[in-house]
Order: structure tokens, then sequence, then C-alpha cells
């Protein structure tokens, strides 16, 4: 049994992935993912399985979380959770959970905002000299829901400076590897396959939107108009150009996302510019932002991979600097499918 003060229990549900993590005095104490395979058959997640199989983990993947960082449920100081963005039934599933264990052990409950935990990922420490970004930093928060530049002031202030206005860059990745054959997720395939191909093969629309905004869905589009008009010519053209369908697809991708996080280094002076979420795990995005960051003589902040998806170590991180400005949540709050960071 561990004698701290600080003890925060997370629990995120927003989608398919059920994670419980536990942070002692703000140091990762473990992290526990179940992540479901049974949307794989349908090219995407299905909302009512993923809050069926969140029911069947939820108990598991907490107790599992409490084993390996050797704590009992009575050392626990509060409870933090996902409450929104995502999957209403998902959220549904983890915020019921930690409102119930909140209310039997009597202790705080934490609302977390998913994005925010993105955010914050950076924040993530296994130990005491493992460093953290100052503040303020740019964050670039892409995943298959989320595009956009994020300025973070402090834990609790962070300003949105532009945001996709249509599909984000997960999105992208996902429907066109759909289109190409790819199994689902397709974010991950494509990086594997463009590394063997041409980036320059083929050309496919950029979007010409005003400020820091970002929009897909015409590059989407030119993707699918590409095939379409290339097939009628090779009806074997996908297989026959895969590798450099993808290493094309991906570095358009990149390239958007690049020109307005450039846009906003310049506009706001910052030092250092951070990713987060799903997409942040992409090879050509990591070296990207690096490369950039480069440029300008910033810092550039990438997350370990294995804090890229969804999953409760940034939820705890989160909820820890809610729990130390002592800023809980009333037991009778709803989650919320869509909300703002």
């Amino acid at each position: 049994m561990i004698n701290c003060k600080d003890i925060v229990l997370a629990i995120e549900s927003s989608c398919d992935d059920t994670s419980a993590a536990v942070l002692v005095n703000g140091l990762l104490a473990s992290n526990v993912l179940a992540s479901q395979k049974v949307h794989e058959a349908y090219g995407g997640v299905v909302p009512e399985l993923a809050s069926r199989v969140h029911q069947q983990n939820i108990v598991p993947v907490v107790s599992e979380a409490l084993r390996q960082a050797g704590i009992e449920k009575s050392d626990l100081s509060a409870i933090a959770c996902t409450l929104g963005p995502g999957l209403l039934g998902s959220l549904h599933v983890g915020v019921s959970f930690a409102k119930g264990l909140a209310i039997g052990l009597g202790i705080p409950l934490i609302d977390v905002n998913h994005l925010q935990g993105h955010v914050l990922a950076q924040f993530i420490r296994e130990n005491e000299t493992d460093p953290i970004p100052e503040f303020p930093y740019l964050c670039l928060l892409v995943s298959g829901g989320n595009s956009q530049i994020v300025l973070v002031e402090s834990t609790e202030k962070m300003t949105i400076l532009g945001l996709t206005i249509d599909d984000a860059a997960g999105e992208a990745f996902d429907k066109c590897a759909k289109v190409m054959g790819l199994p689902y997720p397709g974010g991950p395939h494509i990086d594997r396959l463009a590394s063997e191909g041409n980036p320059t093969k083929f050309k496919f629309s950029k979007p010409h939107i005003p400020g820091l905004d970002y929009s897909f869905s015409g590059l989407k589009t030119s993707f699918l108009y590409t095939l379409r008009d290339n097939i009628a010519q090779d009806p074997d053209f996908i297989k026959n150009n895969l590798p450099d369908l993808c290493a094309s697809l991906q570095k358009t991708i990149v390239d958007i996302l690049l020109d307005k996080l450039e846009k906003a280094i310049k506009q706001t002076g910052v030092k250092s510019v951070a990713i987060g979420g799903g997409v942040s795990a992409n090879s050509a995005v990591r070296k990207g932002v690096t490369d950039l960051c480069k440029k300008y003589g910033i810092t550039a902040w990438l997350p370990k991979l294995k804090y890229t998806t969804d999953n409760a170590a940034m939820i705890a991180v989160a909820g820890y600097f809610k729990y130390k400005r002592g800023e809980y949540c009333d037991l009778s709050i709803p989650p919320f499918a869509r909300v703002s960071i």
C-alpha cells in the first residue's frame, strides 16, 4: 500500500478504447488499455457495439490499473473521467462507473475534457526527471474527429486558433484508406505503405481556406476522382500504385497541416510546439513538425506513441491539475457527445 496524499484514478471511454490509469503525486503509476477489435469488420466504430464492450472491459481494466499501481481503492484521493466529447453510449459507461465508485468511496469526482487531455499529454511523467513544456506553446491536435491548432497558455487556459470546417485529418486518412480496400483503421496502414512509395507521384487538391482553419473534404473528393478516372483505364490501378498513392496522400495531408501550423507559429511567436491525438503517431507528421520547429529554432514536443491514442494517462494528468486546483464536479453532471476544448 502507498501512503500518499494525492492519488488519482482516471477512466477514459470516449470511443472504442477502455482505459484506466493511476497518477501518484503527479507521476504515472499505471496505464491500462483494452482495445476493441470488433469494429474492424465494419470499417469503422459501431457506437452500440462500443458501449457494450466498454461494459465488459471497465471492471477488469480498472482493477488491473489499481493492481499495477500497487494501491487499493481506499487509497484513492479522487476519480477523474472523460465527460466528453465522444460517443455518448461509451461515455455513459465510464462516467457512470466513475460516479458509482466516487460515491462508494466518498471521494471527489473530476470531469475532464477529452481534447484537453490530448493537449496536456506532454505532461505525462513516468519519472521526476521527465521534461515538460513551458507555457505558452502551440498544440497541433490531430485525430479521427479533430484537427485544430490550440494556443496553450496554462493548464486551464487554452484558445483554439484554427479548426477543421468539415472533416478531420484522421477521417481523410481512414476514408481514403477504405476506398483503397485497406483495413480499418486506415491511417497506420497508409503510413506503413507510404514509406515504400513516391510522395510526388500524384497530386491532390489542397484547400484555400482563410485564416488558420482546416478543410479536408476537397482532398477526399480529389483522391476519389483520381481513383475513379484511373481505374476506368486500368482496373488494377490501385493494386499497381498502392505505395505511391499512400505516399502522395500522406504528403498532401501533412502539407495541409503544416501550412497552417507555420502560420500560427509566425503569428504567435511561441517557442515550442506540441502535437497530440491519434494522427500524431504518423511518422510523416512527427517528422514534419520536428523539421518545422528546427526551421524556426523552437522546441518540438512529440508524445510517446503509446500516449497518442485515446488513453487514461492523459485524462489522469488533466484531472490531476484540476484536483490540485480543487475543481470537482457535481455527481449529477451528464456526459456530452459534443463539447469544445
